[in-house]
Formats: structure tokens, C-alpha cells, sequence
């Protein structure tokens, strides 16, 4: 998929990668998609919740050999 910016938080734990995750969004326009590559499992629940609590839409999520990663479109 593709996406207009990519945000490496590997090695991060919480809350950390959705504090970059809202950092980055802050400086992102509307419409574009972020993709998110976390290895942290607590990303699997607090992206969803992020993007629920800010109105930003999780377009795709996957898991690939212990990374995950996630697609969001800003609104």
C-alpha cells in the first residue's frame, strides 16, 4: 500500500510509538497516509483506539515476522 510518509518506531514501547505516531500526524495534511512499523504488541489496541479517539482512519493492518504495521489516513 502506499503511503505518503513512513514512521519507524521499532524498539519503542508504550506509550512511546503513539506518542511519535500523534507527532507526526500533527504535521501531516489531511488525506495523506502514514505507515506506521511498530514491534511493540501493545500497538495492536492502541493504534485502533488512537485512530478512534482522533477521528483518523486505520486504513490497514498487518503483522509481518514480529513487525506490525499499520496505514492511517489523516483526517
Amino acid at each position: 500500500m502506499k503511503a505518503d510518509k513512513e514512521l519507524d518506531a521499532q524498539g519503542l514501547m508504550c506509550p512511546m510509538p503513539i506518542v511519535k505516531l500523534a507527532k507526526e500526524a500533527k504535521v501531516m495534511d489531511e488525506g495523506e497516509v502514514l505507515h506506521l512499523i511498530v514491534d511493540d504488541e501493545g500497538a495492536k489496541e492502541d493504534v485502533p483506539a488512537w485512530c478512534n479517539r482522533t477521528g483518523n482512519e486505520l486504513i490497514k493492518s498487518s503483522e509481518d515476522g514480529g513487525k506490525l504495521h499499520f496505514w492511517i489516513k489523516m483526517s
